[in-house]
């Protein structure tokens, strides 16, 4: 036999496979347009089309943003930014890498058909794609949402193929990548439940199944009924105290002396006000945010009714620090921040304007008001030298992700004052813009960040203010700032529940 004859039987190729897939592909296709689907005449060709260019999921976002949940917004925000990634690899590598044609619409009933159709390449499918990236984004951050959303999402997907503008294979494809788009983002920016801080250190407190014990204060400028009604729907033998902001201090002490858990519902200043009692009478505290600002509350973990009532229910409770200021005999404690400088001038200014404009105009007019005013920097001896400053931050544990602005703090137990000062010179507004976008570099000739457990400031100079969770004061002097670890116990839900 000659040795150049080659016998060997050739093995079916990849294209023999793909075939058999097509076909596959196309059987399934006649087979869904030859059946009779209940109720998608009138709802699924109107979905498909609500779905163009993601205009569902823009109007569903808005609506959970409406809910004026942080975790709605956060699922709402992560939704958006799946479905954008998602849509931006369909247009740039899917449509362009595999160049199918549409489906013959023969077996397709007139009455299914999209009066437009679509005149880019069948695979895969954007509209599935988009489905598929947003409401796995919602489920990533809030799995409650993900549940309402997830029958939206699956109906759109295969409206694609009752309307015979996709194969299902085709549909099949853009979900897979919908929702790898969305845990890219979760990679990308972690969800809250990946950055919940440790549930450290634990405190014993006691368990109260139906509420009984608990006396919750609200301050009912921070628009709390809403919550407060929700608490007594979880918790039904809890004691409510709704009162305007000029009474919470002396409701404070009150519920404090007939309370077995002392509950406070409102922003950071009366969430401050009531830790300080809560110290004073060594009770625990129960937080649930109704303000403005609830950077404690959000940075412990609990965000809503249900966080809360979890916890008081089962028993479970962390303890954290706080921090303390001392000046001229006046002591203050601050669960956030604590600063010198010009951010306590912002605060004053903001709250002159808040009642009459709302809270973020009022932020914005500050600032301008603020920055713009011929001023010097504050005088302090600091590390035993004079140094202007034009601020001096204080965080309560170490904020990630800031540069003026708190970020987020992942241990409230760390034992820590995060400081960052500003440098004086001669242009307060340039000085403080490059301390923001420098974040935490630990030096540079315009601002300087250390981690320390006390800090003492010296000739601080005469009436100089001082802003502590959004409450200002006046100091002067001497003026210390010192941690007091682990001294508030709080009750917060314990992960893995």
């Amino acid at each position: 036999m000659s040795p150049d004859v080659d016998l060997t039987v050739p093995k079916p190729g990849h294209h023999v496979l793909r075939d058999r897939l097509l076909a596959l592909d196309s059987r399934l296709f006649e087979f869904a347009a030859e059946r009779h689907w209940p109720g998608g005449g009138p709802v699924l060709p109107r979905l498909s089309r609500s779905a163009n260019h993601g205009k569902l999921w823009f109007a569903a976002a808005a609506v959970m943003a409406a809910s004026r949940t942080p975790r709605a917004r956060r699922a709402a925000a992560r939704g958006v930014a799946s479905l954008a990634l998602a849509s931006l690899t369909i247009n740039t590598l899917g449509k362009r890498s595999v160049r199918r044609t549409r489906p013959v619409l023969d077996p397709v009933p007139l009455v299914r058909q999209l009066k437009r159709q679509p005149i880019t390449t069948s695979f895969p499918s954007g509209h599935s794609a988009s489905a598929a990236a947003f409401a796995t984004g919602v489920a990533l951050e809030s799995p409650a949402w993900g549940a309402a959303i997830a029958p939206i999402a699956f109906s759109v997907a295969m409206s694609r193929v009752y309307t015979g503008v996709h194969f299902p294979s085709d549909v099949l494809a853009g979900a897979a990548l919908g929702a790898g788009a969305a845990f890219a983002v979760r990679g990308m920016v972690p969800t809250r439940a990946q950055l919940i801080p440790p549930a450290r250190p634990r405190a014993d407190v006691p368990a109260l199944p139906d509420g009984d014990g608990l006396v919750v204060v609200a301050n009912a400028a921070s628009g709390t009924a809403d919550r407060v009604h929700v608490l007594l729907d979880t918790l039904p033998r809890a004691e409510v105290v709704v009162c305007e902001p000029a009474e919470v201090p002396a409701e404070l002490e009150k519920a404090a002396a007939r309370a077995r858990v002392l509950g406070v519902c409102g922003g950071d200043g009366t969430v401050n006000a009531a830790a300080g009692i809560a110290l004073r009478h060594g009770l625990p505290l129960a937080v649930l945010p109704g303000g403005t600002m609830n950077h404690f509350a959000y940075d412990l973990g609990v965000e809503d009714v249900r966080d809360l009532s979890r916890a008081v229910r089962r028993g479970e409770a962390v303890r954290v620090d706080v921090g303390r200021f001392s000046s001229d005999g006046q002591q203050g404690l601050f669960l956030n921040t604590c600063s010198l400088g010009v951010y306590p001038e912002l605060v004053r200014e903001r709250d002159r304007w808040a009642h009459r404009i709302g809270g973020w105009p009022a932020g914005v007019l500050a600032v301008l008001r603020v920055l713009r005013t011929d001023r010097h920097p504050l005088e302090a001896e600091l590390g035993g030298r004079a140094r202007p400053l034009w601020l001096l931050f204080a965080g309560n544990g170490t904020y990630h992700r800031m540069g003026l602005a708190p970020g987020r703090r992942v241990d409230l137990a760390d034992g820590r004052l995060d400081v960052r000062v500003v440098h004086g010179g001669r242009r307060p507004a340039a000085r403080l813009l490059a301390a923001a976008l420098a974040g935490p570099l630990t030096r540079s000739p315009v601002h300087a960040a250390v981690q320390v457990t006390r800090l003492q400031l010296s000739g601080v100079t005469p009436g100089a203010l001082l802003a502590y969770d959004g409450e200002v004061t006046e100091v002067s002097g001497e003026v210390t700032l010192e941690k007091l670890p682990e001294a508030l116990t709080v009750y917060r839900a314990l992960p893995g529940d």
